[in-house]
């Protein structure tokens, strides 16, 4: 009870490094999230939604994909981008940038796989309604999604609560660089070493909280289409 209240003196107290932990996260989080499902959901519909030869295939290394441990995916950033690699030269190894790219090596799977799902179930009624209307390729397509809309939104708020929760991958390539590239996950396994439960726990519950907010509407629309 004692650490609690610690945590929520810092967190109404205005901590400065601590809203700048969760500045840098919401950051990371928003735009690996809006990149992953930019093309994670166009993708996903265009493997769930049509017949092609090696779609089994390919499903099944998305399906792989979608289990890619956090660390294996920011050590293959990490080997990438690092000084001598071949992309060394972009200078973004522990920065803001570079732990989106993981995030969007980690994520774009998981909404790939589940938009791919998504648009399989439904794609035969509506693929079948489209050219019964003399829809083109790219009518039906757009048909598709719309009509899928609900459970693509569901879909990235799933991706940014993975995102948000995540530590091996941005951890590795981003270094934990206090004021540069600290985020929340990462911020909460320093300070619990360090002994300091009162910033770690304070952490945790704002980090709860953000996850708490992201999964409502996704729960709702879940909900709703039942």
């Amino acid at each position: 009870m004692e650490y609690f209240k610690e945590a929520v003196s810092l967190i109404v107290g205005g901590d400065t490094e601590l809203w700048q932990i969760i500045g840098t996260t919401l950051l990371m989080s928003v735009f690996s999230t809006g990149f992953s499902a930019l093309i994670g959901i166009p993708l996903g519909v265009l493997i769930g939604g049509n017949r092609f030869f090696g779609k089994s295939v390919l499903l099944r290394v998305t399906n792989t994909m979608m289990g890619l441990p956090p660390v294996v995916a920011g050590l293959i950033v990490f080997m990438l981008f690092r000084g001598v690699g071949p992309f060394g030269s972009w200078h973004l190894m522990f920065s803001v940038p570079i732990m989106v790219i993981a995030q969007v090596l980690l994520i774009t799977p998981v909404v790939t796989g589940l938009s791919a799902s998504t648009a399989g179930e439904k794609s035969k009624l509506i693929l079948d309604t489209a050219r019964g209307l003399h829809l083109s390729p790219g009518k039906r397509l757009r048909l598709l999604i719309k009509e899928c809309a609900p459970q693509f939104v569901s879909i990235t708020l799933m991706g940014f609560g993975r995102s948000i929760a995540e530590v091996g991958a941005v951890s590795l390539v981003g270094g934990n660089v206090q004021y540069k590239t600290r985020v929340m996950t990462t911020a909460i396994l320093l300070e619990a070493n360090k002994g300091d439960f009162r910033k770690a726990l304070a952490l945790g519950m704002i980090l709860m909280l953000i996850s708490l907010i992201a999964n409502i509407p996704a729960y709702s629309m879940q909900e709703k289409m039942k």
